[in-house]
């Protein structure tokens, strides 16, 4: 069996366990899966359990799986093997890893259980070998589709995971990515008079009340539209360079056809520059939103119910040109820079002061989060690859 066939046979496995990240109930199952396959290749692993920061009887297993050499620089890799819901109308079980013509379908295989695949694969023959001059750690995390609060941030920050740079194999493999936007989501809450449909002069219906907030909202996404990142786009955007972005996601409103709603829920999601600050854009919103109210005379308030900031990793550094360089090495050609328009993990490290890169086999087309996603089985192998050869970098190549 050669070392891609491997890599598949787990990735196979771990797709057949829904690890749903709101349910969080296959996460057990998983993380054992993965203890087992690394310490099947005589690997050392951990597991670091977030629901002891999170208190909510919820499991949250972080595997760290571990090729320790004895340096004293320490390369980390992170993954996660949570997913969002399959939906339905697929053309191959969600749950069941099918390989067709170069592609493996299946719900988290393109994000991100194959990186955890990779990742192991290329430990597994990296221990084989002898005179590495540095140590390797794989972080795969959990919760990363809902924030990674105590996914990947947990485990460094809280519990002080510790290395000297970070791949996050959780990109895709077209560009090498030096950041990723910052994302600031919220829930306006919108009041109005609760009445019966037959007498609307005795209510205030709060969906029309929301559709004039938002209305009046528009200034604001156009505001944020003329923000522009220094750094450059995914190929598939529409813009050179990373913008500011902002969505309506979610309306909830109404109970029912005859009744007028004394309430309605708005949710949205704004991406931040990684250049730019959460406070400052959490400050702007909030001016904004007053602005609105005033306006308007709607009865509403606002809550900021997810940030994660931005980063941007400096391409001058050692670390960020060893990547680059090894990249062509595996792929034949230098990769230009950019970043991310979706935010990652990567920002958890970042964090905590370690210079991080993003990388990994989510191609634009591989419909990670929609229906039949997949993975190329080429950029698994180019993955796996790469990892090798940054397990073989010198040490100076890592920390200069």
């Amino acid at each position: 069996m050669s070392p891609l066939e491997r890599d598949i046979k787990f990735l196979a496995k771990m797709v057949e366990i829904d690890t749903d990240s709101v349910s969080k109930k296959g996460y057990p199952k998983c993380a054992s899966l993965i203890v087992d396959e690394a310490e099947r290749n005589s690997l050392e692993v951990e597991v670091i359990d977030g629901e002891k920061g999170a208190h909510d009887g919820l499991p949250r297993p972080n595997v760290v799986v571990t090729l320790d050499t004895g340096s004293d620089v320490t390369l980390l890799l992170e993954s996660h093997f949570d997913v969002v819901p399959p939906g339905s109308k697929w053309s191959y079980p969600p749950f069941k890893l099918t390989i067709q013509e170069g592609k493996a379908y299946g719900r988290g295989a393109a994000d991100n259980k194959s990186g955890i695949a990779a990742a192991i694969g290329a430990m597994a023959q990296l221990r084989k070998e002898a005179d590495l001059d540095i140590n390797l750690k794989l972080l795969a995390g959990v919760d990363e589709e809902i924030g990674g609060r105590y996914g990947v941030d947990y485990v460094l920050t809280d519990c002080g995971l510790k290395g000297n740079a970070a791949l996050v194999v959780d990109a895709g493999p077209e560009r090498l990515y030096l950041g990723a936007s910052g994302i600031l989501w919220g829930k306006i809450t919108v009041e109005g008079k609760q009445g019966h449909a037959g007498y609307p002069f005795k209510a205030k219906n709060a969906i029309s009340e929301a559709l004039k907030l938002l209305a009046a909202l528009d200034s604001y996404q156009k505001v944020v539209e003329k923000k522009e990142s220094k750094l450059h786009s995914p190929p598939e955007a529409p813009r050179k360079r990373v913008w500011g972005r902002y969505s309506v996601t979610m309306i909830k409103g109404g109970e029912k056809e005859n009744v007028i709603p004394g309430a309605c829920e708005v949710r949205f999601d704004r991406r931040l520059i990684p250049e730019e600050s959460v406070e400052a854009a959490e400050k702007e919103l909030q001016d904004f939103f007053q602005a609105a109210i005033e306006k308007t005379g709607c009865h509403a308030t606002l809550e900021f119910t997810n940030r994660l900031p931005g980063y941007h990793t400096p391409k001058n550094l050692t670390f960020v040109q060893t990547v680059s360089e090894n990249i062509r090495k595996t792929v034949g050609e230098q990769l230009p820079f950019a970043a991310e328009l979706g935010g990652n993990d990567g920002s958890f490290f970042a964090k905590n002061g370690i210079p991080v890169v993003c990388y990994g086999t989510i191609r634009a087309d591989t419909q990670y989060h929609g229906v039949d996603e997949f993975v190329y089985l080429e950029d698994m192998r180019k993955i796996r690859d790469l990892i090798i050869h940054l397990g073989r970098a010198p040490r100076e190549k890592i920390v200069p």
